[in-house]
């Protein structure tokens, strides 16, 4: 049975559209969570509004879920895309730690220069690059389902709770970019980072590369 498809005039959130389909169908969260593959817990939170639903571009769930419960392809992010502006708050500033720990990563000289000249925006700039060499790994690994059940393994995790772990990595932001991300997530993957502040360009050295070719920029900001 297909859903019909939402009114643009009706505005229901992300929990009201599963839980509806959910009660259509007769399949049930634990259900849904095998064929999302994550922690039932997560789809519950979901349901209930517990939990924000992740932006449409930084996940796999909504995929997966609008195929389990028949959905058409723009209803679950058209609700995401109401219920998320709704939910913007006023925007904070890098957590201290959070910024001590980017900082460690760029030579103590760069990072004098640097502290002595940035601004709130410029960090928030600085961050919002590291974070996003942090999640394109991410991305790549939650392909790589084979590496994942043999991580999951290692780590004496089931996979379904590493998948989660990831995806909730994916829907950080910087205002939301703590210590323990940074710790599993950017600083496994860098090495070391510069940024021009003339030209706003930004070098960053992979842990996986051997040599750091000289002035090469990766990315203009």
């Amino acid at each position: 049975m297909a859903a019909t498809p939402l009114s643009p005039r009706k505005s229901v959130t992300v929990g009201q559209l599963m839980r509806r389909r959910l009660r259509e169908l007769r399949r049930t969260p634990r259900e849904l969570a095998e064929a999302v593959e994550v922690p039932e817990a997560y789809i519950v939170d979901l349901l209930t509004g517990r939990r924000r639903p992740p932006a449409p571009g930084r996940t796999d769930v909504y995929e997966r879920v609008t195929r389990f419960l028949r959905l058409h392809r723009n209803d679950l992010s058209s609700c995401v895309r109401v219920e998320r502006t709704r939910s913007i708050g006023t925007r904070r500033r890098i957590d201290p730690r959070v910024r001590r720990l980017l900082f460690e990563l760029c030579d103590p000289a760069r990072t004098r220069v640097l502290t002595r000249k940035a601004n709130g925006e410029l960090e928030r700039l600085i961050a919002q690059r590291l974070l996003e060499v942090g999640q394109s790994f991410v991305r790549r690994q939650l392909d790589d389902h084979v590496g994942m059940r043999v991580a999951a393994r290692r780590e004496g995790c089931g996979y379904a709770e590493l998948r989660m772990r990831l995806l909730e990595f994916l829907d950080t932001t910087v205002d939301s970019l703590t210590p323990a991300h940074h710790e599993a997530f950017v600083r496994p993957r860098i090495s070391l980072w510069d940024f021009d502040l003339d030209s706003r360009a930004m070098r960053i050295v992979l842990r996986s590369q051997e040599v750091a070719p000289p002035g090469r920029r990766v990315q203009g900001l």
